[in-house]
């Protein structure tokens, strides 16, 4: 236990002061965006997504919440996408995280090894000119047809609300009287999702994803209604005093040198 809290601490603290460093850095989303991943890349001034790009918040699927700081990057997206990604785990693609302000750029995989030779010769900490280098490799990329990013004024009316029941709720009522496939789709989700996870335990989901593979975790409680005021106030109480809070290095104005 104690190895897993320091393995936390640590990270945290990392991401922390990634997301508070002053001198401009890049980072190549390259593939799978996630967790950890997510955590550590997208704090950086610049953020380039290629087609092999795949973003994502999939813990309340295992019965977890979002973390290493994608709670925060969460709450800055447009309208409720974030309510709706953290919730869900919707997959998002190198065009929807551009567009919802995740990634700065885009460049196709077979152009990264060019970006990091032409970053490599750069001797300057102006973003400006980091930005002119960026460019020369950049392309254009456009939303698919079906993005969700094409039902933000749905997905705004029924994750605006302030309970999940409520969203749940909402979701059904546009399922009844359009038959929305979307709408279906993410009921669904929701409904596969941890019902404690979805309102802020890990062990059962992690075992039928991970471990066993049999993709029927035995959640518990088993249902939103038995999820109570007190459970979810449970994991925003102030640690006991044989719990270390985290530090975080808030007095560090340059956090590397």
């Amino acid at each position: 236990m104690e190895d897993c809290k320091e393995f936390f601490r640590t990270l945290y603290t990392y991401i922390y002061i990634l997301g508070t460093y002053l001198k401009p850095h890049v980072a190549l989303l390259n593939g799978i965006t996630m967790g950890g991943g997510a955590g550590v890349s997208i704090p950086g001034m610049f953020r380039v997504a290629t087609n092999k790009t795949v973003f994502a918040t999939s813990e309340t699927l295992i019965g977890f919440q979002p973390d290493a700081g994608t709670s925060f990057l969460l709450s800055h997206l447009p309208g409720h996408l974030g309510e709706y990604l953290g919730l869900t785990g919707e997959k998002l693609n190198a065009a929807e995280i551009i567009s919802c302000g995740l990634a700065t750029h885009y460049a196709h995989s077979s152009k990264l090894a060019l970006i990091e030779e032409q970053l490599g010769k750069l001797d300057t900490d102006d973003p400006s000119v980091i930005e002119t280098s960026l460019e020369k490799y950049s392309d254009l990329v456009y939303l698919d047809n079906i993005s969700v990013l094409h039902r933000i004024e749905i997905l705004d009316k029924c994750f605006s609300h302030d309970t999940v029941e409520e969203i749940i709720d909402a979701l059904e009522s546009e399922t009844s009287k359009t038959n929305d496939a979307w709408c279906i789709s993410t009921l669904r989700r929701l409904k596969e999702a941890s019902p404690l996870g979805l309102k802020v335990s890990l062990k059962s989901g992690v075992r039928a994803r991970m471990v066993d593979k049999d993709l029927a975790p035995k959640w518990n409680p088993p249902s939103l209604e038995q999820v109570s005021k007190d459970m979810v106030e449970h994991y925003f109480s102030p640690l006991s005093k044989s719990e270390l809070d985290l530090k975080l290095p808030t007095e560090l104005q340059e956090a590397f040198t």
